[in-house]
């Protein structure tokens, strides 16, 4: 079996493997920091099962997700994240990711979830099974953070957290301007004005 492992924290990577390891010992495993990375490889190879993070510098873990996809849809790819299921649970299941994790999730379940996805199943928590009912419902009504796109959503993140218009184009590699769009992108589909507004929707929504 073979296991890709995307994520930008080399200490959080180590200690993952050390689990995949002991319960997969015959498991060939790789690592990788970047989402750019995690799709040189899926080019040059093939994979069983990709565990990746949503947070990744460059390309996000949203856009890396389609992007696998594309070059191989078979693949299952398990989202192990920092962030609340309701932050990015729907937005990775809709890119194609076939289960969703928090990085709090006891070591017992990461082994549950890879194993019911390399036998072909997703791996819905009872968390994000009720997010996915809300999101497909007859009744259900975007809230205004869900109109936004996965790019966009990736900006809001960074300015919620308290970072400038010029460490979010660093960390996303991306120019001054097109962040400087992205924000007001943002600020008109939420009808607010300012960061402090942005802010305050984010508690109020727990997107912090």
């Amino acid at each position: 079996m073979k296991i890709i492992l995307a994520d930008d924290h080399n200490v959080l990577r180590k200690g993952l493997i050390m689990i995949l390891e002991k319960s997969f010992p015959s498991a060939e495993i790789e690592e990788v920091s970047e989402g750019t990375d995690l799709i040189k490889k899926v080019r040059k190879q093939k994979w069983d099962i990709i565990i990746s993070d949503i947070s990744m510098p460059g390309l996000s873990g949203i856009d890396a997700i389609k992007q696998v996809k594309d070059i191989s849809p078979h693949i299952p790819i398990l989202v192990l994240s920092t962030h609340a299921p309701e932050q990015y649970a729907l937005r990775a299941i809709r890119a194609g990711a076939s289960g969703y994790l928090t990085k709090e999730s006891a070591p017992e379940e990461l082994v549950t979830a890879i194993n019911t996805l390399l036998r072909g199943k997703k791996y819905i928590t009872p968390e994000v099974a009720e997010i996915l009912a809300e999101a497909y419902g007859d009744d259900f009504e975007k809230a205004p953070h869900e109109q936004l796109s996965d790019r966009e959503f990736q900006v809001l993140q960074l300015i919620i957290k308290g970072k400038t218009i010029s460490e979010i184009s660093e960390a996303l590699s991306l120019s001054v301007n097109t962040i400087s769009t992205y924000k007001a992108r943002i600020l008109s589909k939420m009808h607010v004005h300012n960061n402090a507004e942005l802010i305050k929707y984010a508690i109020e929504n727990n997107l912090l």
